[in-house]
């Protein structure tokens, strides 16, 4: 390359302001100390309470929350608390005729048992469903099923 052209060669690169299109002219957003000046932190930092919502003189209330375990209920008394009442009650239990009961009472009649003896299954606690209810408000609070 030639001055001849009629452009001169420059001597050093360009800056980083001139090869961005930066406008060198234009104030900085936010206050840039000097060579040699120590930050005086004035406009360098939010105020204190920016953004966050004012202090409140309140006292704060906890509240305490017992959740309770799932409780499983089989064919014998359980012991928790009653979620209609929300009193320690023992459950007390009921028996009712289910699948069990009608499975046992149609295999008798399979095997002969016609006269009568096929309805001894709902004679018996054991093949029949649970049902457990609250002493104290009588509201069904679970049941077990055989089948």
């Amino acid at each position: 390359m030639s001055a001849a052209s009629g452009n001169p060669i420059p001597s050093a690169p360009p800056s980083y302001e001139e090869a961005v299109g930066i406008n060198v002219n234009y104030p900085h957003p936010y206050p840039v100390p000097g060579p040699g000046q120590k930050p005086d932190g004035k406009g360098m930092n939010p105020p204190p309470n920016m953004g966050q919502p004012p202090a409140a003189n309140n006292p704060i209330t906890v509240q305490t929350v017992y959740v309770q375990q799932p409780v499983m209920f089989y064919d014998r008394p359980v012991q928790m608390c009653c979620p209609s009442c929300n009193q320690v009650i023992v459950t007390r239990l009921s028996y009712d005729s289910g699948a069990l009961t009608w499975l046992s009472c149609g295999g008798l009649c399979l095997l002969g048992c016609i006269a009568g003896c096929c309805l001894i299954p709902f004679c018996i606690d054991a093949l029949k469903d649970v049902d457990h209810t609250c002493p104290k408000c009588s509201a069904l609070v679970g049941s077990y099923k055989r089948l």
